[in-house]
């Protein structure tokens, strides 16, 4: 079952409680990274991620999972689910069993709806757009696909000074590079080359043949090295957090961070498999955050 199916199931009379726990169990079910790394946060602050990340999952759903439904389709199912949230935005309150939630955080801290429209907007890149030419064009799509998340979680994180916003755009850039290269067979698979053309020819690497060749091993090296550039200037803007958020963040970064190690362990063969990190990893780490202090 995709995440838009349980999403769209009608609730009658959804209540903001059921709403959060419908966001949550999306987000344990689908994204598990950030749904473990989330417990390091306080009670009272959880529920907020897990709704952020229910409304990206929701939209990424209907660009990808939507059967063989044409490209106009998808883009008015796009269109939609951004209107029911404005709508509730403006309205204070959503009776979507998703958005109610969604909207209920949007408007407790504050966050910038202008986040969410270049959200959708980059979303709405990847029913037309099957890749990009340079790095620069490329963190142009991610500044809605990945930099803007970070920017949403702030209100959230409540960071000690205004410059973390910056650091929490590259920690963006980071997590999703990351899915870039743990996804390439996947992505693949949609049509769609998340690698920018010019590396691609710099290195002689086509992602087409599948192959683990010489080239591939080069092109890999060298995004594995910008993601991890990225993940250090971010870390730069953790220091700028209170202990609290701190301990989430940190947590997700190791544990993303750590899909590189594993693609460097399996020699840079993201056709075979989809790397992962282990279930038991995620809960130790969450649970070391968790108890940390400072």
């Amino acid at each position: 079952m995709s995440a838009r199916v349980e999403a769209d199931a009608p609730v009658a009379g959804v209540t903001l409680e059921a709403s959060y726990e419908r966001c949550r169990r999306l987000n344990k079910r689908f994204g598990t990274t950030y749904y473990w790394s989330t417990y390091a946060l306080p009670r009272v602050k959880r529920h907020h991620v897990w709704a952020l990340y229910a409304f990206c999952r929701h939209a990424d759903d209907i660009v990808d999972d939507l059967g063989a439904a044409p490209v106009d389709v998808r883009a008015k199912a796009l269109d939609d689910l951004g209107g029911r949230f404005f709508d509730g935005v403006d309205a204070g309150s959503s009776d979507d069993p998703i958005l109610k939630a969604v909207v209920h955080t949007v408007r407790a801290f504050g966050i910038d709806t202008g986040c969410f429209r270049r959200f959708l907007r980059s979303m709405a890149m990847d029913l037309t757009i099957s890749g990009y030419d340079t790095w620069d064009d490329l963190r142009g799509y991610m500044d809605g696909s990945a930099a803007v998340i970070g920017e949403m979680m702030l209100p959230i994180l409540e960071p000690l000074d205004a410059a973390a916003l910056r650091y929490a755009r590259d920690l963006g850039d980071a997590f999703q590079l990351t899915n870039f290269l743990r996804d390439v067979a996947e992505d693949l698979d949609r049509g769609r080359v998340y690698l920018p053309r010019e590396d691609l020819e710099r290195f002689g690497a086509d992602p087409h043949r599948r192959a683990v060749d010489d080239a591939w091993t080069a092109l890999m090296r060298f995004e594995i090295e910008r993601a991890r550039r990225l993940y250090r200037s971010a870390d730069l803007g953790i220091a700028l957090l209170p202990p609290s958020s701190a301990r989430c963040v940190r947590a997700a970064r190791e544990l993303y961070a750590g899909i590189l190690d594993r693609i460097e362990a399996d020699r840079y063969d993201v056709f075979a498999r989809r790397v992962s990190v282990p279930g038991w990893r995620k809960a130790a780490v969450a649970a070391r955050a968790s108890f940390r202090r400072g």
